[in-house]
Parts: structure tokens; C-alpha cells; sequence
């Protein structure tokens, strides 16, 4: 079950989304609250795996960055939000998601300038994280332009893997 957020949690999130760089103290004069509040939510938040700070690549000053989205359809008889948690663990992928539509699944997938890593990605690592059949179909849409697109790089992307590759 989803947990909702009071306000106060809701105001703290907003504020780090839009600058994850303030300390405590400054968190806390901006929401005219006091520091053991904010460092006790924002640890309770943390710890509730609710939040997570990270840096995130503006994926439009990125040309080296390919993002793709792959549509799945799958044979799964109710299991599609088992898959989708298999694929999104792989390699690339930076989220899966069960989705109403024509896919069953939607796959956000960011690879780092090498079309063979994202080719590798949907017809071997997407297709081999269901059982045999499982994966019916898939169509991937390369993305040309992006607005307003911020990403943190998954597994796989700018990886001593592919620095060596570069480096060749």
C-alpha cells in the first residue's frame, strides 16, 4: 500500500527536487522548521526508501547519451509487475513500469552512445528476464529531442565496461 506524505514531508521533498544541495540547516530556515525536524524526516523518509537524492543528467546537453523507450507486450497471466521488477534491475534500464494502453510494460532505457548496447538490451536482456515466451513482443522508440528529460545513468552506463570500449 502506497503511503502518503503530510504536508510538511511534501514541502521538504518539493524543495529537495528542485535543489538537492542545501544543507539541513538552510532546509530548515526555508520551511521555518527546526533542524532536528528536518534531519529526523528527511532520515524517516530515507529510511522508508520514500526518497532518494541523487545527481541527474540533463539528457538534452547529452549527446553521447542515447534514451530509448521500449514498449513490452507479455504473456505473463498477471505476473506483469513481477517482470517489470526483473527488467527493471537490468543493466540501462532506469524504470519499468505496468501501464494501461496497447504495452503491458513501458521501459525508460538510457545507454551511452553505442547502439549495439541498446540492441543488446531489448532483444537479449529484455526478452531473457521473462520466462521462455513470457516477452510476446517489443518496439522501442529511440528518443530524438527531449525537454525538461533528467536522468540519473543506470547500471551499465559510463561503466569501466564501457570506458575500456571507448579507450579502443
Amino acid at each position: 500500500m502506497r503511503e502518503h506524505l503530510d504536508h510538511t514531508d511534501r514541502r521538504l521533498v518539493k524543495l529537495l527536487s528542485q535543489d538537492a544541495q542545501p544543507g539541513i540547516n538552510r532546509l530548515a530556515e526555508t520551511m521555518a522548521i527546526s533542524v532536528p525536524t528536518v534531519r529526523t524526516r528527511l532520515r524517516n523518509l530515507l529510511d522508508r526508501n520514500l526518497l532518494k537524492i541523487v545527481g541527474l543528467l540533463n539528457l538534452t546537453e547529452r549527446p553521447e547519451l542515447i534514451s530509448a523507450i521500449v514498449g513490452i507486450n507479455a504473456q505473463g497471466r498477471g505476473r506483469a509487475r513481477e517482470l517489470a521488477q526483473r527488467i527493471s534491475e537490468l543493466p540501462f534500464v532506469n524504470s519499468a513500469a505496468v501501464v494501461t494502453g496497447r504495452f503491458d510494460i513501458i521501459v525508460d532505457v538510457t545507454v551511452a552512445g553505442d547502439v549495439a548496447d541498446l540492441y543488446r538490451v531489448t532483444s537479449e536482456l529484455i526478452p531473457g528476464a521473462g520466462e521462455p515466451g513470457e516477452v510476446v513482443r517489443s518496439e522501442t522508440f529511440v528518443v530524438m529531442a527531449s525537454c525538461n528529460k533528467w536522468v540519473s545513468l543506470p547500471e551499465g552506463c559510463w561503466s569501466e565496461d564501457v570506458a575500456r570500449k571507448e579507450q579502443a
